[in-house]
This record gives structure tokens, C-alpha cells and sequence, in this order.
């Protein structure tokens, strides 16, 4: 075991708040430290260590895949639901904090307990080339290769800047916490969404709020540059759960709080049953509208995709 004052001066490290304002290449070069300080625990397979960040520690019912405690810097900062068929998440789910300062550089990390199950439950900084990737993690989930001079983004389900705390921030630049994305959807109107959910949380939730972001797969899936790695949505959704909020709500959100749910088009080319296209908009946006309503409504498209009963929060976020 540690001894009681090597965990005491772990603790001042990743609590003492000097550590909180390093940038994240820094604070993975603490990972060692890390490492030598705390055994290895099981962080992939189970969500209990991790059950803070669900509603009622509930995580969300109707989908089969690989639960995630993302673990950096020996902290737990959100949560992913993974699909290691398909090399990209179901889902991740995480409470809302104000953002502050400015985007993390890009820092990006794997999940070493879905490569080697008796790894460190720490995420780990892909290697610098001309070093390799061990083939076991190639195997086991996406890299960076997967996503290089290919078309799509890495789109973040849980975004760094819905987080205030700079370590939470750098903890999201995981590739189990991302999906392909369109440069269209990426920077559009999903952006927009993320913001207007950022600006309405933070000025009328006045208790915690809880966000499930996921992904609704294609009924014929496809495939990243099509090798059969690293499965492409063709929708996004997110949902939020708020139960303590303003009470002198504007009239435009009171539809917005306890919950709100939203899906967005990550193909131009998709039918226009779930999301209608504004054909409006811009070039570089057309045909990635977001579609805000409510939470039930998502829940039941989710069915009609996914074939079962689809629940994203506890008992709807109605508090009972």
C-alpha cells in the first residue's frame, strides 16, 4: 500500500492548487509521479467509482457497451459508456462547471485498461512519434492514425469548455471521449448548441446540472477513412438535468429547464425525419441544424434507432 505520508503529499499535489494552473503537457509529465504513488485500480468495466456524475447515480438505460471512470491525474472526471466494437463512445456523461480561461492545447490520450486490464486506470499521453503506439491499444480502441488526413474531426461528447477546473479541461482530450465529427457540425451549429447550453446553465441553474452526450449510429454503420475502426455517427444528442433553477425564468426558456435535449446532423445527406435542414444557412454549415425539444422526444427517437426503451435520466429528471 502507500504509505500515509506519500498520500498525504498526493493529495497536496493534485489538491494544493498550484498543480490545477499547469498546462496540460506539464501536468502529464506528473503522470509518473502518479503512477508510482497509486496502485492500479479498475476504472473500465464499472461505473460505481464514478456514479457522481449521473443524476440520482444513475446511469443512463437501453444500450450495451464498456463503462469508463475517466481517470487523470488520479481523479475521476467524467464518465463513457464505450463500445469497443466500434472504437468510439456510446455516450459520456458529466456535471457542468463554469468555464474559465482559455481551450487547452490539444494533449490527446488513450485508455490503457481497455488495451491491458491490469494497466494503471490513469488516461495516457499517446507517444511522441517516431515512438509507436503499442499494438494492443491500436486494438483496442481509436488512436491518432484513425483520425489523421481523414475528413472528419475529433468531436468531444463531454467539451472541455464546459469545465472550469484546468485539469477537468485537459481530461476530456481523450479519444474514448470522441467521436468523428464534421468540420460543418464541429464548429457550427453543435458549437452553438454547446454554448447556449454553457450560457443558459450558468446563468439560470442554481444547483448541479448533469449532461449525457451521445451519438445515434447509422442503421448500416460506416467507417473512418472505411477500414471497419472507427464507426461514424450520423447524429449527435445531448441532454441536460437541472432540478434547482431560477424561478423568473425568461419566457423563451421555460421549456428549457428541468431538462432540455437537442440532436444535431453530422451528415448533409441524412433524411430529414429527426432534424429538418434550414437551407439558409451558410455553405460551410448547411445541413448540420441542431434540433432543440424535450426530453422525452429524444428518448424516443433513441428507441426507434436503437430498438429498446432509452432513458437518460432518472425517472426523466422529474425529481420523484
Amino acid at each position: 500500500g502507500i504509505e500515509t505520508r506519500d498520500r498525504e503529499a498526493l493529495w497536496r499535489l493534485n489538491e494544493g492548487g498550484y498543480v490545477h494552473r499547469i498546462p496540460c503537457t506539464t501536468l502529464s509529465g506528473l503522470l509518473l509521479l502518479s503512477l508510482l504513488l497509486k496502485p492500479s485500480g479498475g476504472d473500465v468495466g464499472d461505473f460505481s467509482p464514478c456514479l457522481n456524475f449521473f443524476y440520482r447515480a444513475w446511469p443512463p438505460k437501453g444500450i450495451q457497451g464498456t463503462p469508463i471512470c475517466q481517470r487523470y491525474e488520479n481523479r475521476y472526471h467524467f464518465a463513457t459508456l464505450y463500445s469497443r466494437e466500434r472504437r468510439t463512445p456510446w455516450l459520456s456523461a458529466y456535471m457542468y462547471a463554469q468555464p474559465q480561461g482559455k481551450r487547452p492545447k490539444d494533449d490527446w490520450k488513450y485508455e490503457p485498461q481497455l488495451a491491458k486490464p491490469q494497466s494503471d486506470g490513469n488516461m495516457v499521453p499517446f507517444p511522441i512519434p517516431p515512438e509507436k503506439v503499442d499494438q494492443n491499444v491500436v486494438e483496442s480502441q481509436a488512436v491518432q492514425e484513425d483520425y489523421i488526413n481523414s475528413t472528419y474531426t475529433r468531436g468531444h461528447l463531454n467539451p472541455s469548455q464546459h469545465h472550469t477546473d484546468p485539469v477537468d479541461r485537459c481530461a476530456t482530450f481523450t479519444l474514448t471521449n470522441v467521436v468523428p465529427q464534421q468540420a460543418g457540425s464541429n464548429d457550427g451549429p453543435w458549437a452553438n448548441l454547446e454554448d447556449r447550453v454553457s450560457k443558459n446553465l450558468q446563468k439560470y441553474c442554481l444547483g448541479e446540472a448533469y449532461v449525457v452526450t451521445g451519438v445515434i449510429p447509422y442503421k448500416t454503420d460506416r467507417w473512418l477513412k472505411d477500414e471497419g475502426r472507427v464507426a461514424i455517427p450520423e447524429y449527435l444528442w445531448s441532454a441536460y438535468c437541472c432540478r434547482n433553477y431560477s424561478q423568473n425564468l425568461p419566457e423563451s426558456l421555460i421549456d428549457m429547464f428541468p431538462s432540455y435535449a437537442a440532436i444535431g446532423r453530422n451528415d448533409p445527406n441524412s433524411t430529414e425525419e429527426i432534424v429538418p435542414v434550414n437551407p439558409h444557412r451558410k455553405k460551410a454549415v448547411l445541413g448540420y441544424d441542431v434540433r432543440p425539444m424535450p426530453l422525452p422526444t429524444l428518448e424516443g427517437y433513441l428507441m426507434q434507432r436503437y430498438g429498446t426503451p432509452f432513458s437518460v435520466f432518472h425517472e426523466q429528471c422529474s425529481g420523484s
